[in-house]
């Protein structure tokens, strides 16, 4: 593999992992400005990016507490960020979401190709 390929293969798992970051941080804004009562709305801000967290360690993380096929590991990348996705367009920002969306997919893409062909 090429220095360039390196680079660029290493940067969209930077990438990917900000972009875990961002849809922790998406779900817990969303839980947050629920209107269901000051306590429900923090509870909920942090037990929905700790279930996500929880089922990506679990399932989708490169040093996953269980090992699944890669049919599972996207289905679980497609529940998180999906649910990211939809947190963002729930709380107004529909714009975001979309590229949220699109960004993801096409790091997603990248990052499955590297490892499966590498």
């Amino acid at each position: 593999m090429t220095s360039f390929l390196r680079v660029f293969f290493g940067v969209n798992d930077v990438l990917a992992f900000l972009l875990e970051l961002a849809a922790l941080a998406a779900l817990a804004w969303w839980g947050y400005t629920r209107d269901i009562g000051r306590v429900w709305s923090i509870g909920l801000a942090v037990a929905a990016p700790v279930a996500a967290g929880v089922l990506w360690g679990a399932f989708a993380a490169p040093k996953a507490a269980y090992a699944v096929p890669l049919v599972a590991q996207l289905g679980v990348k497609a529940v998180v960020f999906g649910s990211a996705a939809l947190a963002l367009y729930a709380v107004g920002w529909r714009t975001g979401a979309l590229w949220f969306g699109g960004i993801v997919l096409v790091n997603t893409a990248l990052a499955t190709y590297h490892r499966t062909r590498g």
